[in-house]
């Protein structure tokens, strides 16, 4: 088939599920405890989120026959991590759904999804650039942290690019589990595999409106807004409107078992869509159901995965990340740079996104689009 599954969109899609929760999955688990859940709830929850987005993406992929890569919101686990509840992981359950529900809401409401694809594309790229630069980052802050297994990683990737840079990220995913392996304690990772756990939710009204609306801002604005840039800028331009409601509907099937919020991706999704994944765009389509799978397959590994979470220095696998989206940090500055007229206020945009400002429980990706915009708009008016 001219539009059929591929050997190189399979290794990226393979590469995104890998990259996606190796980079960020102690993330979710320390934003999951911090609310109130216990290791076994916060492994349910991992596990939901897998199994969630992984079939969201899966079915996505295949009716729409583009990458369309789903992810968690790391930016609102990083929330759940800073805001912290003492109400009760029930409470913060209450608080998943709503935002779950409002996802859904914004996905039957034509006029945000026409707001959403009128954002100027510098713009769009140059948030996605701030949210991809402090991962790109990590590299760095793991040499100094832990210089042996940072300097490790990174030669490995570079000795690999040089022969075959479509390996070279895997082959550092295995060099930081070797690394991780030979630091961690014996009983690292040992916990057995389990079921899905049952929440019972509780509204309480100062968790949702002091959890539930900042996660679901932050996942609108940080993750769903540039996994559609992400998807423009490589030539596809799906309705925005199903993807939203999609990934809505999943969060609220998967928030009873814990889990905070399926969104579109907006790192990972630069794998599967851009060329990497095959030269013929619609080819890679399969990139994204390769990826969901692979998620899926993560979620079998949820139980030692938190059991690995409090060994495992986080550095590292947020090392092999920023190595992996090196090619897309430049192509998102690149074409937010790229034009005069909107310059300044990309670079703006740029600024406040990656300085990582957080403003009444809201993340910088969406105060650096407002700041960005309001630039945009005085060099505009008048004109």
């Amino acid at each position: 088939m001219s539009n059929g599954p591929s050997l190189q969109a399979t290794a990226a899609g393979l590469l995104s599920g890998l990259v996606g929760f190796a980079s960020s999955f102690a993330v979710v688990l320390a934003g999951l405890t911090a609310v109130g859940a216990s290791p076994a709830e916060a492994a349910s929850g991992l596990m939901a989120l897998c199994f969630g987005m992984g079939l969201t993406g899966i079915i996505l992929s295949l009716r729409l026959r583009m990458p369309i890569s789903v992810a968690w919101s790391t930016p609102g686990a990083a929330l759940l991590a800073a805001t912290g509840s003492t109400a009760g992981f029930g409470a913060a359950i209450g608080a998943f759904l709503l935002s779950g529900a409002l996802i859904v809401l914004a996905g039957l409401w034509k006029p945000l999804g026409r707001a959403i694809g009128a954002i100027p594309p510098p713009l769009a790229n140059a948030m996605l650039a701030g949210v991809l630069f402090s991962l790109c980052l990590a590299p760095v802050r793991a040499v100094a942290a832990t210089p042996a297994a940072g300097l490790s990683i990174i030669l490995v990737w570079v000795l690999v690019a040089r022969f075959a840079r479509l390996w070279a990220v895997p082959a550092a995913v295995l060099t930081a589990i070797v690394a991780i392996a030979a630091t961690a304690p014996p009983a690292a990772g040992a916990a057995a595999w389990q079921w899905p756990m049952l929440i019972l939710p509780r509204f309480d009204p100062g968790v949702l409106v002091g959890l539930g609306l900042p996660l679901f801002i932050v996942t609108m604005a940080s993750q769903n807004l540039p996994g559609l840039a992400v998807l423009a800028a490589n030539g596809y331009r799906p309705d925005p409107l199903p993807l939203l409601r999609g990934t809505g509907i999943a969060s609220l099937l998967a928030a009873p078992f814990g889990a905070h919020a399926i969104n579109l991706a907006a790192i990972t999704a630069a794998m599967c869509a851009g060329p990497d994944a095959h030269p013929d765009p619609r080819r890679r389509w399969w990139a994204g159901v390769v990826g969901g799978l692979t998620y899926c397959a993560f979620g079998l590994l949820a139980g030692p995965a938190a059991s690995l979470a409090a060994a495992a220095p986080p550095l590292l696998v947020q090392a092999v990340a920023g190595l992996a989206l090196l090619g897309a940090l430049g192509n998102s500055l690149h074409a937010c740079l790229d034009g005069r007229e909107a310059r300044e206020a990309a670079l703006i945009c740029f600024l406040v996104a990656a300085s990582g400002v957080s403003a009444f429980g809201i993340g910088g990706a969406f105060w650096g689009l407002v700041a960005g915009g309001l630039v945009l708009g005085l060099a505009r008016f008048g004109r």
